[in-house]
């Protein structure tokens, strides 16, 4: 996605209002500079809400390092992000995605459906029981801006991968929001993503990943451990070892939720 990086940096942040839904202080506003104006998202770090697993203030500094690494692997799976002072102080600044219109007969890349129906071109994840007590599969679409998306959820542990975190803009690409529990060095994983666990990681994105772990090992590294810990950087550097070492996509863990909740 282009967009000036002197516009999310510079640019004068403005307000617009308040996401209730989300869990801490998050906000759209806008950027301008030089005639040129960008919706964002922002979060200050003020409006964390603390969590027992994660070190109070540091959301913000791992939705950017979700960005650094994103962008290092080449795929572009997390919209344009920094860290930067805005009204209500230092914060994450994330470049707004808006989501097409879905036409007739079109869906989601997450959805769910009546048990044994999963679409042509999708990959089932869960069976389970919805608010009426019908039998319903947790279903994702079969593609590859997906399987980057799921591969890159696993090599930065997000512990968050919600059908509302995956936005579809209609061209062809992916992005993947809300990338603030990541980075722990405990397996937390846990995403709507699970259709391709145990299958063959494809050869060009374990190229990638091979790639982003020699330059873990060098200046990325020396970048990332400003926003994380030594101790989740090496914790990094691991799951992609384990990831090369296998080559297939990863299975959830017996000691942790699979799925996070609510799923969307």
């Amino acid at each position: 996605m282009m967009v000036d990086p002197e516009l999310l940096a510079l640019g004068e942040l403005s307000l617009h209002g308040r996401l209730v839904a989300a869990s801490n202080g998050t906000y759209q506003g806008s950027v301008s500079l030089s005639g040129q104006t960008a919706t964002v998202v922002y979060k200050p770090v003020e409006g964390e809400r603390p969590l027992w697993d994660f070190p109070d203030g540091t959301l913000a500094q791992r939705e950017f390092a979700a960005y650094v690494v994103s962008e290092a692997l080449g795929w572009h799976v997390v919209p344009p992000t920094l860290l930067r002072d805005g009204p209500l102080g230092v914060g994450m600044v994330q470049l707004w995605i808006d989501e097409a219109e879905l036409g007739p007969g079109e869906t989601e890349l997450v959805d769910i459906v009546p048990q044994g129906r999963v679409p042509k071109g999708w990959v089932g994840v869960l069976e389970a029981l919805d608010g009426r007590h019908n039998p319903v599969t947790l279903v994702h679409a079969d593609n590859d801006a997906l399987r980057r998306m799921a591969v890159f959820d696993a090599v930065v542990n997000n512990a968050d991968r919600k059908g509302g975190h995956v936005l579809n803009p209609g061209d062809g690409r992916v992005f993947g929001v809300d990338h603030g529990v990541t980075f722990n060095a405990d397996d937390k994983l846990r995403t709507v993503l699970w259709g391709w666990a145990g299958d063959p990681i494809p050869a060009e994105l374990l190229t990638d990943v091979r790639r982003l772990a020699d330059e873990l090992a060098g200046a990325l590294g020396q970048q990332l451990c400003e926003l994380i810990t030594a101790v989740e950087l090496t914790a990094t550097r691991e799951r992609c070892a384990t990831l090369l070492k296998t080559g297939t996509f990863p299975y959830p863990s017996d000691d942790w939720p699979a799925i996070p909740w609510p799923a969307f």
